[in-house]
């Protein structure tokens, strides 16, 4: 038996959250340096299908650490995940507990430029801020 204590989800989401870097929706709707960065909406394909903030890349939490590597700037690249690390990652989900614990994973895989979208898509939304869907595309 383990001696460590038993935590509830939410404590562990807190937890994450004090080891990763997270930003605002704010923020991240003004962001300048697009060429540098990689959106991924980490929902799962129902929720991602309602819209998507515009850019973003959809990979569900669940097969996220394994298909980062398939990333379209970067897949037919030598080393896929070193040419990652030269991104600026911003994970993003419902309220931002889910990408919380992703970013910490990332970060545990050695990307060190990884952002959490504090609040998630329902923040976006809150602010009015447009999703697209792809029937836009």
């Amino acid at each position: 038996m383990s001696d460590m204590p038993l935590i509830n989800y939410q404590q562990l989401v807190q937890q994450a959250k004090q080891q990763i870097q997270e930003i605002n929706v704010d923020s991240l709707y003004q962001l300048q340096d697009k060429q540098h960065a990689i959106i991924i909406d980490i929902r799962e394909t129902d929720e991602s299908n309602a819209g998507v903030i515009e850019d973003a890349i959809c990979i569900p939490r669940g097969i996220l650490e394994a298909n980062l590597i398939n990333i379209a700037v970067i897949k037919d690249q030598p080393d896929p995940l070193l040419a990652l690390s030269e991104y600026d990652l911003y994970l993003y989900c419902r309220s931002g507990a889910r990408s919380a614990l992703a970013a910490q994973s990332l970060q545990a895989m050695g990307l060190n430029s990884v952002f959490s979208v504090a609040g998630g898509i329902l923040a976006w939304q809150e602010k009015g801020y447009r999703l697209t869907t792809k029937e836009d595309k």
